[in-house]
């Protein structure tokens, strides 16, 4: 187990994604515009009264702007970690560590229950579950988890050269302060420190797709059932 962790999280595998200063000074700008109107848009779209069909094409137009701001910003790269001697793409570590990860979280809803006021945070966010077609909610977290994981992981890391995974995180949890939630700009930080890890780890994107889309889907279902 520890030395599976150590893989996805830690070990860095050996990569070549040098970017010319031009190109690295474009990536930071974009990147930048990006963020700001990604964060507006999220704001706007968690305000969005329960059961409004605006709060669908809200939401996909967020992950469209995450989505454009990835690709605008550059090349992105699916990563690799170690399997034994070899290098493969990262699968099953991924989905498991989301698993975990949802679990964590299961528990600390447990404590939450008892605080009215982060019970409220929740409710807050659920009462779109609550009264929504669950397909499509089931689609948008997936779309949405997709798509931040393509910009922060992705074009968001690789503008930034020291220290990326601690901005990075940073980076995502402004974006939610948007929502003016106190449990999801939680959730973000800590989601964000995982999958920057994986990220730094495995020198793509994919690891934290799997891993982001695998805990929002898990929390999606584990909520509702708990609050």
């Amino acid at each position: 187990m520890v030395t599976w962790l150590r893989r996805a999280l830690w070990d860095v595998v050996p990569r070549d994604h040098r970017q010319s200063t031009a190109d690295l000074r474009r990536r930071q700008i974009v990147t930048a515009v990006f963020v700001a109107i990604g964060g507006v848009v999220l704001g706007l779209s968690l305000r969005i009264e329960p059961g409004s069909a605006w709060f669908y094409p809200a939401t996909l137009v967020l992950a469209g702007v995450w989505v454009i701001g990835a690709f605008a910003s550059g090349p992105l790269h699916l990563g690799r970690i170690h399997a034994g001697d070899d290098l493969r793409r990262p699968v099953l570590l991924p989905i498991a560590i989301g698993l975990g990860l949802a679990g964590v979280f299961v528990v600390g809803a447990l404590l939450v229950r008892q605080v009215d006021f982060l019970q409220a945070q929740v409710q807050d966010v659920l009462d779109h579950a609550d009264s929504g077609s669950w397909p499509l909610l089931v689609l948008i977290t997936a779309v949405n988890g997709i798509a931040e994981e393509l910009f922060f992981r992705g074009a968001a890391y690789a503008a930034i050269p020291v220290h990326p995974v601690a901005w990075t995180t940073l980076a995502y949890t402004i974006a939610t302060l948007a929502t003016g939630n106190v449990m999801l700009v939680f959730a973000a930080v800590v989601l964000g420190a995982v999958v920057g890890l994986e990220r730094r780890a495995s020198g793509g994107v994919l690891a934290p797709i799997l891993t982001h889309c695998t805990w929002s889907l898990t929390m999606l279902f584990a909520l509702p059932a708990l609050f």
